[in-house]
Formats: structure tokens, C-alpha cells, sequence
């Protein structure tokens, strides 16, 4: 099977039993691999009525074609499962080396299921998959587990693990690896946890298998070239993504105060150009990529890598914080810890907003939340991953502490579908707003992307969109053409999740068309791949999740921003005086219900989704070739248009 491994891997946890299968070909076509496999595996074999927490959920870790070539950022993994966080769709990725790794060592798919009686890892090498006892590395934090695996085994493995927020099941925990990547978002390491995973290893010598080589090495060389002279590529190459920091500071796309601002006074404090200048010690990159996003930095005599924008505004801005080293001991502590650096922010600052609206009392939380409070900070990520005391009540996320707590605190907590807002702001850039609110994995920038308009890239969307629209789709603050820019970056990032590849490469910087990666499949697998092939591929995917998540009951009722995104002003600090607050309207027109509802309503248009519903219509499962799905939905008296 040229681009794959060509095995799936089942392991029982509860028997120890470990069953290997061969990759369906049938799939390869259908769902490409990596995020199309794991939520095809998802739909068929987690049912709804299946609690996050109890053994019938699966953990499934998932590798796609390109991932373990030289394609140019085939470094990416997903894991999924039941998110424990949203009750729906859950899955994360992460770059690194572990994804290629997991090719290397034999295997498209790792599906974890059932629970251990006691902590376990898999050995996976060379074909082979041994689980052995981790009761001595149970309580370790990440770091620890991975020197110490790595010391047990070989120096050049790469290791998956949870840290102790993982094994005590907080909802917003994070699958770490290369010990600075995180599969953070929905709660995947909360999964591993509750079935006494704690950590996969994995080292192997398998090549994989081209089946074009020359024509694939000549279309590798081409990408290549096409992604070292994309400027954004190019930026985020010089600075990391930290160089979105002053860029968001002047647009009011920086949350800050959860989202009571769309900046911080001095926010450059955090920005990327201050962190080449003082803390960085080299860039680094993932497999395979030509870009070097990464940044190693030192802070205290600890040198990690981190410091990524979402997890700069997450720990900084949110938290009303503005100085670097600051950030950047939250995020050595997340790491070790195994949180999901957005959620905790986002969390973290819902409950320190409470503090000051003296809904709760600083006594009730037991340390000095108050705004700007990096010692608080670093308690309550301690108190969350242990779940001691109020930290174990954010451990369970925004949405659920908001509903435990009362109070009307439900009006403070940013999220959609019970999933933490990721760091746009979206009255300032509406396409993200949109895709927020419709990623079928909850509160997401990765589901959908749509950059095209907040990075102004007019050769880009010349190639995708008629002339005529470009001026208002590449407006920011317009919701005109935003549904449009949504739909295809959607089926891009499916696509790019499915094969592994790098996002930055793809929807990010639009650098690499989907033409390219078709033309790059068909030249790997042997399999004739086209732009139309692929992107329909991508639909399917989008579909077959949207359909797991109507059969555990989401609807157009779950497709919503948080109230205050919906009806209160953005204020933002002017930048050029901060002694100013610029107030600008959440929207345009007759009022934010009205214009949001307007472009769900031409979102499913596009989609051919049921605008009363959000479901899918049952010609378009069926154009998708998802006839099995109709019938699972049917037979669960869920009535598809």
C-alpha cells in the first residue's frame, strides 16, 4: 500500500489482547487517513449513548499518507475520541515527530479501547505493540515520563504522554509530545487518563513505499520552493507565530480580559519581536518542514519550546498580563502539567472575571485571582491538574464550572459547544467568528481557517474566488463572502488533517493549492487523485462528523458565539494612545442575532444543510456516498430534510 503502513492496530486495555488488521483500501479513497480515518472509526463504533469516561469509548490515534515522507510538513498526528469536554466530537492534532514515527514503527492507526485495572504504555516498534506497567510513572509529569521512556527504550523514540491533569481526568488536558507539541483541544489526554494510559512510544525503521518516486521527489522540490517564498510562511519562519501578537494588537483581534477588549495596553511586551530579542535561542522546526516555526526559548534557566501565539494571548492578554517571562512560566508549567494552554487561559480568566464581579469571593477560589496575577496563575494551573480545591471545578472546563457555580456566571463563559473560544476575536474578524461557531469539534480556528481575509492575501483569493467579491470577502470586519471563504478552507483542512500535513503550508498561508496535493497524492499512492477528488473527500469528512455530532444531539442551537461576542461592544485600546478606548459595534445592520443568524443561514445553503436544524440533508449524504449514515440516524428516529 504505497503511502501507508498499511496495518491498524487494536489494543484492549482490559485483556491486553492486541489484534492487527490491514489498512481497508476502501477507505483510502473515501477518507484519505489521519482525522478521515479516526472519525470514521468514531461514527461506526462510539455511539452517542457511550460517557466520554467509560470504557466503550475509543482512543484512536491516527497517521495519513503523506505523514513519514518527504513532503514538506508531513509531521502531523490526530488522536480522537468522545470528547469528554464537549460531549461530541472530539479530536486533536499535533505535530513533532511522533505522527511519522508511528509510520515508521508500522501502523496508519493506533484504536485504543476498553480500560486497564492499573497505568500502562504501549511499546509500539517495528511492527510490534507491547503494553508494560507505568505504575512507576503515574503522578510524573510529562518531561519526567519522557526521559525516562526514552532512557528505558531508545533515545531516538518519540513518546506520547499525559501529564497528571491527563490522570485525573480534567476535562481540558492535554496529549503532549516532543515534550513542547500539544494535541490539546477536546480532552483527548482526559480520555487516555481514564483508560490508565499513560503514554504510547513508538520507534521504528519502515520505509514508506512511493509509488512514482521521481515524479513525487520533483513535485516535492516544487512545493517546497512555493512554500520558502509564501511571505507568510516566510514571517512565521523569522518570528514563530508569537509575530501575530503586535499584528493582532492593532486590528483589536488580541482577546484580552476575556474578551472584554480586543487588546492589552503594551501588548507588544508579549509580541514576537521582543521574544527574538531576548528569550529565543533558535528557531526549530517539526519533520520534514522547510519553515522552522518552532521556538526554543530560555526562561529561568529552563530552555523549552513553545511560546506559540494562542498560548502567548491565552496565558497573557486574557489574563491581563503583559510580561513575557510571565507567559512563559504558565506554559513550561502547562506542559509538564498536560493542559491545553487555551482552555486553561480561557478558564482561568472566566473565573477571575467572577472574582472581580464578586460572584465568587477570592476567599471561595483560595488564591488572589485578580487580574494580572502571574503567581494566582501558576497556583490554579497546579490546583486545575490536581483538582484541588476551586481548581477542581475549572477542571471541568468553562462551560460546565459556569453551570455549577450559578450565579449568572453562565454569561462570563467563553465557549461554543462547551469548548473554550480559541484566541480570535471574532466582532473583529467576522470569517472566524463564523467558523468558531460552526466546527463540528467545538470553539475551533483549526476546523476551518479562514485567514484569507484577516492576512489580506489577494493572490490567493484571486484563484478561489470571482474578482467581484474579493474587496468585501477580504474585509475583515464584513460578513459578506465569509460563509463562501469558510466552506472550502473546511474541506482544505480536512484534507490537510487527513494526510498529515501542516496546516501552514495548506489553509494558513494557501501557499500549496489543493491541486498540488492531489497532484502529490497521485504520485505517492498510485491512485489517481484530483482538486475535485480531494475536496470532496474533505466535504465527506465534514459531513460524517457533522452527522456524529446531530446524533448526539447538536443542532443549529449549538452554532452560536457566547452572548457577549453576540451583543456587547468590542473595546479597544487605541494603539497609538492607550490612554484611549475606541468602542466599535459587535456588527452590522439591524443587530448581532439578525447577522448571525444571516450567515448560518447561507452557510447551510452552501453546505445543502437543513437551515431549521443544522443537519445535513439526506441528498447530500447521499451524494457523499453516506447512505449507511442515513440509516444509522433513521433507526435512531432522527428525521434528516
Amino acid at each position: 500500500m504505497y503511502g501507508y503502513a498499511g496495518k491498524i492496530a487494536r489494543i484492549d486495555l482490559a485483556t491486553k489482547k492486541i489484534t492487527i488488521e490491514e489498512t481497508p483500501k476502501s477507505w483510502i479513497k473515501e477518507y484519505l487517513g489521519g482525522r478521515g480515518f479516526a472519525s470514521k472509526i468514531l461514527f461506526d463504533e462510539v455511539p452517542p449513548e457511550v460517557d466520554a469516561f467509560s470504557p466503550e469509548n475509543k482512543l484512536i490515534f491516527a497517521v495519513g499518507p503523506l505523514a513519514g515522507t518527504v513532503w514538506p510538513t508531513g509531521s502531523r498526528y490526530t488522536v480522537a475520541a468522545k470528547s469528554p469536554l464537549s460531549d461530541g466530537l472530539g479530536y486533536a492534532h499535533s505535530g513533532g515527530f511522533f505522527g511519522p514515527e508511528l509510520k515508521f514503527a508500522g501502523f496508519d492507526t493506533l484504536i485504543f479501547e476498553s480500560k486497564s485495572n492499573k497505568p500502562v504504555y504501549a511499546w509500539v516498534h517495528d511492527g510490534t505493540i507491547d503494553l508494560l506497567d507505568a505504575s512507576h510513572l503515574w503522578g510524573k509529569d510529562v518531561w519526567e515520563v519522557t526521559k525516562i521512556l526514552q532512557s528505558d527504550h531508545d533515545k531516538a523514540a518519540k513518546v506520547a504522554a499525559i501529564g497528571p491533569a491527563g490522570e485525573n481526568l480534567v476535562r481540558i488536558a492535554a496529549v503532549i509530545n516532543d515534550e513542547g507539541r500539544a494535541a490539546a483541544r477536546t480532552g483527548m489526554a482526559a480520555v487516555m487518563g481514564s483508560k490508565k494510559l499513560k503514554a504510547i512510544v513508538t520507534r521504528g525503521k519502515q520505509n514508506v513505499e512511493i509509488a512514482h518516486r521521481d515524479k513525487f521527489m520533483a513535485k516535492v522540490k516544487e512545493v517546497t520552493e512555493k512554500i520558502r517564498k509564501n511571505p507568510g510562511a516566510q514571517t512565521y519562519g523569522q518570528f514563530g507565530t508569537s509575530i501575530l501578537v503586535n499584528f493582532k494588537l492593532h486590528k483589536g483581534d488580541l482577546p484580552a480580559k476575556n474578551h472584554q477588549y480586543g487588546n492589552m495596553p503594551y501588548s507588544e511586551n508579549v509580541g514576537g519581536e521582543l521574544l527574538s530579542k531576548t528569550i529565543l535561542k533558535k528557531p526549530k522546526s517539526c519533520y520534514a518542514c522547510p519553515i522552522h516555526c518552532g521556538r526554543v526559548v530560555e526562561v529561568d534557566g529552563t530552555v523549552f519550546e513553545g511560546m506559540e501565539y494562542e498560548t502567548i494571548d491565552a496565558l497573557g492578554p486574557m489574563l491581563w498580563i503583559n510580561d513575557l517571562k510571565a507567559v512563559a512560566r504558565a506554559n513550561i508549567l502547562a506542559n509538564k502539567l498536560g493542559l491545553d494552554t487555551i482552555s486553561a487561559g480561557v478558564t482561568i480568566a472566566f473565573a477571575m472575571e467572577l472574582v472581580d464581579r464578586g460572584i465568587v469571593s477570592k476567599d471561595e477560589v483560595g488564591v488572589n485571582l485578580e487580574w494580572g496575577n502571574e503567581q494566582a496563575v501558576l497556583e490554579m494551573l497546579e490546583m486545575i491538574s490536581y483538582r484541588k480545591g476551586f481548581g477542581d471545578i475549572l477542571a471541568e472546563g468553562a462551560y460546565r464550572a459556569a453551570q455549577k457555580i450559578g450565579k449568572g456566571a453562565e454569561k462570563y463563559a467563553m465557549t461554543i459547544k462547551k469548548v473554550e473560544l480559541p484566541r480570535q476575536e471574532p466582532r473583529a474578524t467576522k470569517g472566524f467568528g463564523l467558523a468558531h461557531a460552526t466546527s463540528n469539534r467545538g470553539a475551533d480556528h483549526l476546523y476551518g481557517l479562514p485567514t484569507l481575509a484577516v492576512a489580506h492575501n489577494v493572490d490567493a483569493a484571486k484563484k478561489l474566488f470571482p474578482e467581484a467579491d474579493i474587496e468585501e470577502l477580504l474585509n475583515p470586519r464584513s460578513p459578506y463572502y465569509k460563509p463562501e471563504m469558510l466552506v472550502i478552507s473546511e474541506h482544505f483542512c480536512a484534507i490537510s488533517d487527513a494526510v498529515s500535513i501542516c496546516k501552514f503550508t495548506t489553509s494558513e498561508t494557501w501557499a500549496i493549492m489543493p491541486g498540488d496535493v492531489a497532484e502529490g497524492l497521485t504520485y505517492l499512492t498510485g491512485i489517481e487523485f484530483t482538486r475535485e477528488i480531494i475536496l470532496e473527500i474533505g466535504e465527506r469528512i465534514i459531513n460524517l462528523e457533522r452527522a456524529y455530532n446531530v446524533r448526539a444531539g447538536f443542532s443549529r442551537k449549538d452554532d452560536y458565539q457566547p452572548e457577549r461576542i453576540l451583543k456587547e461592544p468590542l473595546r479597544i485600546y487605541d494603539p497609538k494612545d492607550y490612554s484611549k478606548v475606541i468602542e466599535i459595534g459587535p456588527y452590522k445592520g439591524e443587530g448581532p442575532q439578525v447577522e448571525m443568524d444571516e450567515l448560518l443561514d447561507h452557510y447551510y445553503e452552501l453546505r445543502n444543510w437543513d437551515k431549521s436544524t443544522g443537519y445535513p440533508t439526506k441528498k447530500k449524504l447521499q451524494e457523499l456516498g453516506l447512505d449507511y449514515v442515513i440509516e444509522d440516524l433513521e433507526k435512531r428516529g432522527i428525521s434528516l430534510p
